[in-house]
């Protein structure tokens, strides 16, 4: 019963995503969760040869890919932890937003914090795609705003 009830869960938040491969992409997989529970889906480098991220540099990598998202919704764009650990690659602008109207090719701008050089080959997987839906504010200009117990601090404020 719980396992049903789970994947009914699972299910009720699915949406549906219109993905189109870049002509040089053709040979590469689509992105894919790469667990049951995976929040992101791995996306790979449509790269036409090996790419050297020398130490300190970075690059823009294509993914081969371009989405359709729903209004209401945003394409996160995040680091792949073990690249993170092993390698110390990282994106630049993490995380980096598709936003629902943007119909081109995702591209990745990975950044090598590592000591060594780092050779990147065709279809490796280089981040994560997170769907997440976004709400839009509504701005109201006040000349004070409600007091909290924080009040004004920040940056290390609490130690």
């Amino acid at each position: 019963m719980v396992i049903v009830e789970e994947r009914l869960n699972k299910m009720s938040t699915d949406i549906n995503v219109l993905i189109k491969k870049m002509p040089h992409a053709q040979d590469l997989s689509l992105p894919v969760y790469m667990s049951e529970y995976a929040a992101g889906m791995d996306l790979c480098a449509a790269v036409a040869g090996d790419v050297i991220l020398e130490p300190g540099k970075y690059k823009l990598i294509p993914t081969g890919i371009a989405i359709a998202l729903p209004h209401g919704y945003e394409g996160q764009i995040r680091p792949r932890s073990g690249l993170a650990l092993k390698h110390g690659l990282t994106l630049l602008n993490a995380p980096g937003t598709i936003d629902a109207d943007y119909r081109g090719e995702i591209k990745v701008i990975l950044i090598n914090h590592g000591e060594t050089a780092y050779y990147l080959k065709r279809g490796d997987r280089v981040a994560q795609l997170v769907i997440q839906a976004v709400a839009r504010a509504i701005l109201k200009q006040v000349d004070n705003l409600p007091e909290t117990l924080r009040g004004e601090g920040g940056f290390g404020h609490t130690g």
